[in-house]
């Protein structure tokens, strides 16, 4: 059961109802953890703001990758059933693709380059190396893309860290919390 309130419906600020009836229409129904954000107009607003921009620098693949692997690096129960839930109905992404992404790879290399570094910056609390960003140099990311790809891992590591706080009521199918990792 969540442990932060969920506000009704009619409790809910004008600002709130508008940016949740745009998630509405995105994914056909208002997450839980939207709805929780509905109590703070603020965090909801900036987690919605770091969803969109950095769209601009990576394509839908690669951040659902990201998501992947970094939810599964932080153990978000939540967020890893709802970005496998995301990837699959909207990114077209496989099965195995999903899974490659949550141990930080990815069935393309350059997307796999993108989770494995993503996953570091999380594990190391931002402190990669210069091999690190070799690696993702040599995938073919420009420094623009590297930034891309800390804020999409920083904003998933917001909502992980809201998700794990809350415990987060699923509403939408579990996932297995384990899954293989991919040697480096």
């Amino acid at each position: 059961m969540s442990r932060l309130n969920v506000p009704a419906p009619e409790d809910v600020p004008a600002g709130a109802q508008q940016i949740l009836g745009g998630v509405g229409a995105q994914l056909d129904f208002v997450p839980n953890m939207f709805r929780t954000l509905a109590s703070n107009p603020a965090v909801l607003e900036a987690v919605t703001s770091l969803q969109g921009t950095p769209a601009r620098f990576l394509d839908a693949r690669t951040r659902h990758s990201i998501a992947l692997a970094v939810s599964q690096t932080n153990g978000c129960g939540y967020c890893l059933a709802m970005h496998t839930h995301v990837a699959t109905e909207f990114g077209g992404m496989s099965g195995e693709d999903i899974a490659l992404g949550r141990a930080g790879s990815s069935v393309d290399p350059q997307r796999a380059a993108a989770a494995r570094f993503a996953r570091q910056v999380v594990e190391s609390r931002g402190q990669v190396s210069d091999a690190d960003l070799a690696d993702v140099r040599d995938a073919g990311y420009t420094d623009p893309q590297i930034l891309a790809i800390v804020a999409v891992a920083v904003r998933f590591l917001l909502t992980n860290f809201i998700n794990n706080v809350n415990q987060t009521d699923l509403d939408i199918p579990a996932v297995d919390p384990v899954v293989a990792t991919v040697p480096r």
